[in-house]
């Protein structure tokens, strides 16, 4: 894929206390390509998300973002045009549908084009839609990770920073969020980086993947030849 190199991350190191979450570890995200991050409990996962996003400490290497090293910081990532959609469906739960959705276009000032945004994001989303006068913490789970997806688009995002958004929900429900992954793709040209452990699910529709255990990369390889490995069993079940 010739495409541009939106993000990267170059030998980044992250400790916590005593623990070394991250260890000299290569990233890159091209435009608009779908990429899966794997890996055990505790293997640095969700750390890489923080680190981009600012919310984990970087302690050597660098980030860049179009090619310019610079220093995340949370309030200016949606901006750049970076969303994070965290782990565990945070939506505001007082809040109304279209009220959570206001709250992801925070960044726009016109109310023209946060009306247009908050219309083009509910049809994508025809589930929400029919429910956008309800409190988000009357939706079902899978509604609640509709919700998050959407609050995430709101922003117009060239990359959607993806953690576990499979986490807790049932096997139908997994498979409509993975097709909206790839529909939001496909149709906005928006670049993922996705962190999961649903493993079938994730590589059915990611690009490439990287492996990563005990905060260091391991495997970084296409969908397919990750499939045709056996990394993610050593990986995963400790087999040589």
């Amino acid at each position: 894929m010739n495409s541009e190199i939106l993000l990267q991350l170059k030998n980044i190191s992250v400790h916590y206390g005593g623990v070394k979450a991250l260890d000299n570890v290569d990233i890159k995200l091209n435009e608009g390509e779908i990429v899966a991050l794997m890996g055990p409990n505790g293997a640095g996962k969700s750390t890489i998300l923080k680190a981009i996003f600012g919310l984990a400490p970087v302690d050597s290497g660098k980030i860049l973002w179009h090619g310019n090293p610079f220093h995340p910081l949370p309030h200016e990532m949606v901006e750049r045009g970076i969303s994070f959609v965290p782990q565990g469906r945070r939506v505001f739960s007082r809040l109304s549908v279209k009220e959570n959705l206001e709250m992801g276009g925070f960044a726009v000032r016109d109310k023209k084009e946060l009306q247009r945004r908050t219309e083009e994001v509910m049809n994508f989303f025809p589930v929400l839609k029919q429910k956008i006068k309800v409190k988000s913490g009357k939706l079902s789970g899978g509604q609640q990770q509709m919700l998050a997806l959407a609050r995430g688009l709101m922003a117009d995002p060239k990359v959607l920073l993806l953690d576990e958004p499979s986490l807790g929900l049932a096997p139908k429900i997994v498979k409509e969020v993975f097709a909206k992954v790839r529909e939001i793709n496909e149709k906005h040209k928006t670049a993922v980086l996705v962190v999961e452990h649903n493993l079938k699910s994730v590589l059915e529709v990611a690009h490439r993947g990287y492996v990563l255990d005990k905060g260091k990369l391991v495997a970084d390889a296409s969908s397919q030849e990750l499939r045709k490995t056996n990394i993610l069993e050593k990986v995963f079940l400790g087999k040589n």
